[in-house]
């Protein structure tokens, strides 16, 4: 089930949201000018790798830096794969206008770098061993399906299935198109740790500690509804 776009009307011009897609697609296509050797020592430096915190072999006796702690935001911004990062910038564009109305531009800023954050502490805690560096901007767009199924319960997403070569075309109330999404992070994260490497590439916690953060940091930053005249 893949959503194709929402009901739900906006009556602004989510320039966060364009902003952020149009920085992940140019670093996309930056990417994909490297030669695979600096492409590799772009991602192991600024991607996401949770030995670097959790295991100190890794850090030669070093403490932590700021460049460490910058990876959580930095890995965002990097996609591993043309489908990756559309994918990932197709939800944001479904998602993150009516999000952004209700926050406001910074605040909706805020928010989405602090999700992705989360996404990757997440991804840390339950892979505190691993070496292989995380990207994508999956937990940080989880954050905002999040706060979208708190504050538009009742939205509807117009959704597409596959049946063999007929796309199947229906609509859906959003609490359940994204309860269905989160429960196959779940199934994907609960497979990974019966069968070890089974869900390997997909930071399914990751997703999970996202879509969590964004759920309950709804209070936080959502704006009163006096204040909405502003974007009008």
């Amino acid at each position: 089930m893949f959503p194709l776009r929402d009901k739900q009307p906006s009556r602004i011009r989510p320039w966060i949201t364009v902003a952020l897609i149009a920085i992940n697609g140019l670093l996309f296509l930056y990417e994909l000018s490297l030669p695979t050797g600096e492409l590799e020592s772009l991602v192991q430096s600024l991607g996401l790798v949770p030995a670097r915190f959790a295991d100190p072999r890794w850090r030669s006796g070093e403490s932590l830096g700021p460049a460490d702690f910058a990876t959580l935001v930095t890995s965002t911004f990097l996609h591993g794969s043309l489908l990756h990062v559309l994918s990932n910038l197709w939800f944001l564009w479904i998602f993150g206008d009516n999000v952004e109305e209700r926050f406001g531009r910074l605040r909706f800023l805020a928010f989405y770098l602090l999700c992705g954050v989360v996404a990757g502490m997440a991804h840390v805690v339950v892979e505190p061993d691993s070496d292989m560096p995380t990207i994508g901007a999956s937990g940080a767009i989880a954050g905002v399906m999040g706060a979208y199924v708190r504050l538009f319960p009742r939205g509807r997403i117009v959704a597409v299935v596959p049946i063999l070569i007929f796309p199947l075309l229906f609509e859906v109330p959003a609490i359940v198109f994204l309860a269905f999404w989160f429960l196959l992070q779940l199934f994907g994260a609960s497979v990974g740790a019966l069968d070890q490497g089974s869900s390997q590439g997909i930071a399914f916690w990751a997703h999970i500690g996202g879509f969590l953060a964004g759920l309950f940091a709804v209070p936080l930053f959502a704006r009163r509804r006096r204040d909405e005249a502003y974007f009008t």
